[in-house]
């Protein structure tokens, strides 16, 4: 047995010795189709210079005056708007669509929903809370549905009210 195992390399190592004349045959003939010419760099086009002419505008990277801004806040006044001091809740980084309701619970008059995100994630929720990429507050929750009221943005500064309702999703399986 031990004379098969120090055979068995040298049997191994013999195919190593062959005859490398194909090998150079083919590496001749590379080397000889090869050509070692390297293509010229395209022209550069010239470049046309631009004056700038909007010294009289304010600059894009200036922040505009406080008097521009309180301006435009006084346009919005008497609109419904989002409160922007607000701390966002971890909800509202999702759309409705991507929301569902799993279940409801309860103590002592309050009820939450238990609603599931898109990545898993299982959420306690209750009346004033808010969910949903639009400023949506939780304005009702029953065994049924959680109805949030968002705040649509209409164009012009102002926003608008719509109802959605997120209906409970029965588990599968």
């Amino acid at each position: 047995m031990i004379k098969y195992l120090v055979l068995l390399p040298a049997l191994l190592l013999s195919g190593c010795f062959d005859d490398p004349s194909e090998l150079k045959a083919f590496m001749a003939k590379v080397q000889a189709d090869t050509g070692n010419e390297i293509e010229p760099m395209p022209a550069v086009p010239k470049f046309n210079h631009f004056d700038y002419s909007a010294q009289s505008e304010r600059s894009p990277f200036v922040a505009p005056e406080p008097e521009a801004i309180q301006e435009k806040l006084q346009q919005m006044t008497g609109c419904l708007s989002p409160d922007p001091r607000r701390r966002k809740q971890p909800l509202e980084k999702y759309s409705l669509a991507d929301l569902s309701m799993r279940g409801t619970l309860g103590e002592l008059g309050i009820t939450w929903a238990l609603v599931q995100a898109s990545d898993a994630s299982l959420h306690r929720v209750a009346v004033g809370g808010y969910m949903g990429l639009y400023h949506g507050r939780i304005t009702q929750v029953t065994q049924e549905s959680v109805t949030v009221v968002e705040l649509i943005p209409d164009g012009a500064g102002c926003w608008l009210e719509r109802e959605s309702v997120v209906s409970i999703v029965e588990s599968e399986g």
